[in-house]
């Protein structure tokens, strides 16, 4: 049977549909669900084996990026969420929903530093694509994967920082950063712009919690998961897609 997959739907959500396609097209059965359904109890957590957060504008960003959101999961969610996560079962928060995991404290975790996602170095909303490099083994997101990822970022608070910058090294040595940026040819950012897009920490994209089965990343792998999706397709240009990385998550699910 196909594992099946809760994505969370909020006001102001907006890229559900593309989260939706990759995860199917990686072998999941999908459902968007509204947070109200689930409130309601007519929606039931534990009845999924996969959860993603899309990306988009939950509550109009009202009170920062994401925050709202956030609140949703720790003031109604807290014990399903956590129980969700200490299961081993799969999450992924993309853009807006990398930034509610992060300022609802399921990332980075277990105790770690305490991050968040600020705006942009650069002062104004990133629309552009990049490439990613995926570095942990950790991470069931990113485990295995031999090929950088090709996508676009969009948002205006991408920038991770720590409130104890030497906690980096403490992600390094846990094997927790999923996902760096890194420049067209493949070599690292070095935090030079626009490669690393918004000034993120060590050239941060992506972080896993310690036990590796939650993921948050700014850039959008959903949007490159079709070769006819690279903005220089045209001229034959391609590769690195994006899909890889949901199907480690789909299979991981499947195995549960």
């Amino acid at each position: 049977m196909k594992p099946k997959a809760l994505i969370l739907h909020a006001t102001g959500t907006n890229r559900d549909l593309e989260a939706a396609q990759a995860l199917e097209l990686a072998g999941a059965e999908v459902e968007i669900v509204h947070l109200n359904l689930l409130r309601r109890g007519e929606r039931r957590w534990m009845d999924y084996q996969l959860l993603a957060l899309p990306g988009g504008f939950s509550y109009a960003d009202a009170l920062g990026a994401g925050k709202l959101l956030a609140l949703d999961l720790t003031a109604y969610f807290a014990e399903q969420v956590r129980l969700f996560v200490e299961r081993g079962r799969p999450v992924i928060g993309i853009c807006n929903g990398f930034q509610a995991l992060v300022k609802a404290g399921i990332l980075p975790g277990d105790g770690a530093a305490k991050a968040t996602l600020t705006f942009n170095d650069a002062g104004h909303f990133e629309c552009r694509w990049v490439r990613l490099s995926p570095l942990s083994q950790r991470c069931i997101w990113t485990r295995g994967l031999e090929q950088d990822i090709a996508c676009p970022v969009s948002h205006g608070e991408g920038k991770f920082v720590l409130d104890d910058p030497q906690a980096l090294d403490d992600l390094r040595q846990r094997d927790q950063i999923a996902l760096v940026y890194a420049r067209p040819d493949g070599s690292p950012a070095a935090g030079v712009y626009p490669a690393n897009p918004n000034g993120s920490l060590a050239d941060i994209a992506g972080l896993c919690n310690p036990q590796g089965n939650v993921l948050g990343l700014m850039p959008h792998p959903e949007d490159h998961i079709l070769p006819l999706q690279h903005p220089r397709w045209t001229r034959r240009e391609g590769g690195l897609l994006g899909l890889p990385l949901f199907i480690n998550g789909v299979r991981f699910a499947g195995e549960l």
